[in-house]
């Protein structure tokens, strides 16, 4: 039976696309060290990206724009990048297997385990796949904004990314409808 774990990396953050990945690993994979994507260090994901990429009989990044997100909200863009990235396995698995607790659309059948990404193999390596490529998105946002470190808070609300989002406002990539970035479209709004 082929299963096709799924996961997704940046729900949280202010900035930047939702990612979900889905990976279909074989039997006799020989990777060594799969987990949670939270559990690893950053060398670590970036080494197991490339095996998994290796040696996965099919595998599928895909997102949601920020513009998604703010349309839909980030529960149903979450859903649409999942969608995307089933949709775009160049094997057609039997089952899938989401992490957390909704499924997305599948013309496949479809489970969605809590915790699913520390306990099924093929769900850790889709966590490891969206961290990583979401990781890159943000490096790569930062080298265009380096005043906002980017590449250091990943985008989400820490004190640094909110002290910067104060100093120099918001830029096309940020999720309007989250809180703080909201708040401060606001603000403009009633100053200008």
């Amino acid at each position: 039976m082929l299963i096709a774990g799924v996961d997704e990396a940046g729900r949280g953050p202010l900035v930047g696309t939702v990612v979900a990945a889905a990976v279909i690993l074989p039997k006799n994979h020989t990777i060594i060290g799969i987990n949670d994507s939270k559990k690893l260090t950053e060398q670590k994901r970036e080494e197991l990206f490339t095996q998994i990429c290796a040696q996965a009989l099919a595998w599928h990044i895909a997102s949601a724009s920020p513009a998604e997100i703010d349309q839909i909200n980030i529960l149903q863009a979450t859903m649409l990048a999942m969608e995307r990235a089933i949709a775009g396995l160049a094997v057609q698995p039997d089952k899938v297997l989401v992490d957390g607790n909704r499924c997305p659309k599948s013309k496949y059948p479809i489970e969605a385990i809590i915790g699913g990404d520390a306990i099924e193999e093929a769900i850790s390596a889709a966590s490891i796949l969206a961290k990583v490529f979401r990781d890159r998105q943000m490096i790569e946002l930062d080298r265009l904004y380096p005043q906002y470190g980017f590449a250091k808070h990943k985008g989400y609300p820490t004190v640094e990314h909110l002290a910067a989002l104060q100093a120099h406002g918001i830029i096309a990539e940020h999720r309007r409808s989250f809180g703080p970035v909201a708040r401060l479209v606001e603000s403009s709004i009633t100053l200008g």
